[in-house]
């Protein structure tokens, strides 16, 4: 399946009008730009099953996409064996790409017995995982999050419970040199409830109560408009600490338009708002990323794209990368 899926890329990019150019047409080494990545989310269930897709297949069929890196996700991994690890690393190399980022998730609020301490031999795993993987790199880095909203849980207790978890983990990770980057979330695709810190007072509360310089934000401008925020006025309250980003947009579906999306007032996916093309829905990308070169920022941008799948959501991705690409430099040569 993977190789009628490139197939299908590499001749959309040719026959396409639009300007479905390669990254590295865009990129000049010295403008210290970002660097353009991509999380497999419409792949999602098939990678974390390992059956008819791998991990390993989707690197070989990313080379096609534009893209300089791919986010990995714990489940989507064989093993966690240096001999393993180190084979993905080959995978990646040949295919032209970098292993940069983990988009990991751990559950720090789990009131039930053991669950704290799971979350942190979780996140402890994943940052062997990324040490190994990005040795002798530029960059690594791990996703941290607060936990599942349980049901019955305090505030205070579980602010508490996530601050020192990621005490925990930094204490680990910088002996390894392993970045740390909380993102601003919604929910992972395995969990029940939504994230805790979903809300952004809840967000800014815990990352203002950590302080280490191997810690940072994984910015993710979907997420603050599923939480009811601004995307912009969250990013200039967290700009000065923003080391990686989700590139992700949303669109109308027909029938709704913004009126509907801001009279949601559930959490959760406003029925009306759709997971596509980056660039192509609501959120504002030339505010945002001005914002981060005013900023000095140069890390990865992680594409988070859709849920298509197939010929489709690989051409998604590439569009995704080819207005990332023309953006960056646009913003980061002006």
């Amino acid at each position: 399946m993977l190789e009628c899926v490139r197939l299908h890329v590499v001749q959309s990019l040719a026959a396409s009008p639009a300007p479905w150019w390669p990254a590295s047409r865009w990129f000049d080494p010295r403008m210290d730009a970002p660097r353009i990545g991509a999380f497999p989310k419409g792949y999602f269930d098939q990678l974390v099953a390992r059956g008819s897709l791998t991990i390993e297949d989707w690197i070989r069929a990313a080379s096609e996409l534009g893209i300089e890196g791919v986010e990995l996700y714990p489940k989507f991994l064989a093993s966690t064996d240096v001999d393993y690890l180190r084979d993905l690393r080959r995978i990646a190399d040949d295919a032209g790409l970098e292993l940069p980022m983990m988009c990991s998730s751990p559950d720090f609020v789990d009131p039930r017995p053991g669950g704290w301490e799971q979350a942190v031999r979780h996140m402890r795993e994943c940052v062997d995982v990324m040490a190994e993987l990005g040795r002798d790199r530029e960059w690594r880095s791990v996703r941290v999050l607060s936990g599942q909203r349980w049901p019955g849980v305090q505030h205070g207790p579980a602010v508490e419970r996530v601050v020192s978890g990621i005490g925990e983990v930094l204490r680990y990770a910088g002996e390894r040199e392993v970045q740390v980057v909380m993102e601003n979330h919604y929910k992972d695709g395995l969990w029940t409830y939504p994230e805790f810190a979903q809300r952004s007072p809840v967000f800014l509360e815990i990352i203002d109560r950590i302080d280490s310089p191997w810690f940072g934000v994984n910015f993710d401008p979907s997420n603050a408009l599923v939480a009811g925020d601004d995307p912009v006025e969250l990013l200039d309250r967290v700009v000065d600490r923003v080391v990686t980003m989700h590139a992700s947009d949303r669109s109308l579906a027909p029938g709704f338009s913004v009126a509907d999306v801001e009279a949601h007032r559930g959490l959760g996916y406003p029925t009306g708002l759709i997971h596509g093309v980056t660039g192509q829905g609501l959120n504002n990308y030339p505010a945002i990323l001005q914002r981060l070169q005013a900023h000095r920022f140069h890390g990865w941008i992680s594409i988070e794209d859709g849920e298509r799948q197939g010929e489709q959501g690989m051409a998604d991705i590439a569009a995704s990368a080819a207005f990332l690409a023309k953006a960056l430099r646009t913003h980061w040569t002006a």
